[in-house]
């Protein structure tokens, strides 16, 4: 495959007014350019674009999503989809699995959906081909109180959550290889005749009965996302409803995973890990909370800026403004500092800390890391998704056009138009090999940012033409060193952090053609290296460890 990389013509980035939707910035220099996946919950289609905002692929479905969607590494689409299953009436809900090839032809399907199971949210392919899901699980009040669930707080129906691994066979067929149950992992301090009795606090690896719920709440503990973190063997998940992540473990087999024991960890099925909200388990307060509603946490890949970490998109439902969080869990191995409460006490990266005005998406959403430390956000609501740059600046703006009722018309107000979550792909995605990515038309009827953005040069043709500078070793320490072949004295070197704080600027002065600066008073994280060549900026990502 050819590797394209996409270079916009405009000579620069602006905000049109009468740009209500499809694409509304594109600042060239800086963003990370690639494509976008997503696929609006009113509608039944999934759509590819490229950061033109031009559609580049489209898989027509029979269902609109239920609620994620992902390329596999091979280029076939992974969708799940909403059956309209009234046994359980709430967002996210889903019950059928897809995969479909690039032409949009199911490859195979398979379902989970009845009076007592149904997929919600999300799924994720196992790097053996299997596939991760979350379903609700019904309980009855008889089976809730019986397990220790308080009577006022019992609702007609529990929903409880499990996790299977299905390994898909034939066209529409699976067999459940591995599973996990919520409902094995209680503890309750509310009545001590019953089952899974004990002081909540000093039970961490185990689910309070009695936490969050309500006379009229069936859906207790919502699980939002799924991850897997192949080096650790161990499943990532994140409840809507305790405003928590947790680690359980995967390399359990099915029987251990119903049990406290076993597996790597040696805690069977029991939580390994939870971060963002002590007072579910008994070890906080009020002030101690700091996820609300989130959603999209995923392990950081390796290679990456905070690589091994967790990102997280924190809705912020209880304070009214959002924020995207990445944490370092404390790990040794397989095990996790047990500490209470579960470290760390401050985040690795926040994006709109304390920007109370700025930022809102009261739910659904998601975050998603680039390989160049921007960060694209989907705002799940509105129907958004942006790209800001590690200093937390809008790079680039697309608006969903897509509605129930079609496409929403160049200039008319954005409405209906929500997305679960939208994902980048680079342009060396290994699904892109020895595919023609050939660009459309926008899917709203009109554009002029899209109309004046086109793919021009292949990387090959860019190479030959442009000779920036580079970064000798990324990540640094100590000192840096700046390659620039094509350096001048007059060039100027400047470094800012994510705060968008300028920490250093210099001269090239006589340097040759490599400057060595020290930044040994850097703090670890992400910053920019910029070189300003008589008004003409390139820009490089720096990460000191």
């Amino acid at each position: 495959m050819k590797n394209i990389l996409i270079i916009a013509t405009i000579a620069a980035s602006y905000l049109s007014c009468a740009q209500t939707v499809g694409l509304q910035r594109h600042d060239a220099e800086t963003l990370d350019d690639g494509y976008v996946l997503f696929a609006p919950i009113s509608s039944t289609n999934t759509f590819l674009i490229d950061k033109c905002g031009k559609e580049v692929n489209r898989w027509n479905g029979t269902t609109r999503p239920g609620q994620s969607v992902y390329l596999l590494p091979n280029g076939d689409l992974l969708r799940t989809g909403n059956v309209n299953n009234n046994s359980f009436n709430a967002g996210g809900k889903g019950g059928l699995i897809q995969r479909m090839d690039w032409s949009g032809n199911i490859l195979w399907s398979y379902t989970v959906s009845s009076t007592t199971e149904l997929q919600h949210h999300d799924v994720k392919m196992l790097p053996n081909g299997n596939v991760l899901i979350i379903s609700w699980e019904l309980k009855t009040a008889a089976q809730a109180i019986a397990a220790g669930r308080n009577p006022a707080l019992t609702a007609a129906d529990v929903w409880s959550e499990k996790i299977i691994e299905v390994q898909p066979s034939g066209t529409n067929g699976g067999t459940i290889v591995w599973e996990w149950h919520l409902w094995d992992h209680l503890t309750q301090n509310f009545d001590a005749s019953k089952p899974n009795y004990s002081a909540t606090a000093s039970e961490p690896g185990l689910i309070n009965l009695n936490y969050n719920a309500t006379a009229n709440q069936e859906d207790w503990i919502h699980l939002n996302s799924v991850d897997y973190n192949p080096a650790l063997d161990q499943i990532l998940l994140s409840s809507h409803g305790f405003d928590e992540v947790w680690i359980i473990d995967h390399s359990t087999t099915t029987a251990q995973a119903s049990s406290h024991s076993g597996g790597n960890s040696t805690k069977g099925g029991d939580l390994l890990y939870r971060w963002g909200n002590p007072l579910a388990y008994g070890n906080g307060t009020t002030a101690s909370k700091v996820l609300d509603g989130q959603h999209n946490a995923y392990w950081v890949e390796a290679g990456f800026p905070y690589a091994g970490e967790i990102m997280i998109f924190n809705n912020g439902t209880g304070r009214n403004f959002s924020t995207v969080e990445i944490i370092n869990t404390p790990q040794t191995g397989f095990t996790y500092n047990t500490s209470l409460p579960y470290a760390p006490a401050t985040t690795s990266y926040t994006y709109n800390a304390g920007n109370t005005e700025n930022f809102y998406a009261q739910n659904i959403s998601g975050s998603q890391l680039l390989s160049n430390g921007n960060v694209l956000i989907c705002n799940g609501p509105a129907g958004i998704f942006t790209e800001v740059n590690p200093a937390g600046n809008e790079v680039w703006k697309y608006t969903n056009p897509v509605n129930a009722t079609g496409t929403i018309a160049q200039g008319a107000t954005a409405a209906q138009n929500a997305v679960f979550r939208a994902t980048f792909y680079p342009t060396t995605f290994s699904g892109f090999s020895g595919r023609t990515l050939t660009t459309g038309g926008t899917l709203e009827n009109s554009n002029s940012m899209s109309a004046g953005c086109t793919l021009t040069l292949s990387m090959e043709e860019m190479s030959a033409t442009i000779s920036p500078f580079s970064i000798v070793q990324n990540p640094s320490s100590g000192s840096v060193s700046i390659y620039n072949p094509n350096h001048d004295p007059a060039q100027i070197i400047t470094i800012t952090n994510t705060a968008g704080q300028q920490v250093l600027s210099q001269k090239w002065k006589d340097a040759g053609d490599t400057l060595i600066i020290d930044i040994s008073s850097f703090k670890a994280g992400i910053y920019l290296v910029q070189l300003d060549d008589n008004g003409k900026l390139q820009t490089q990502k720096l990460i000191v460890n």
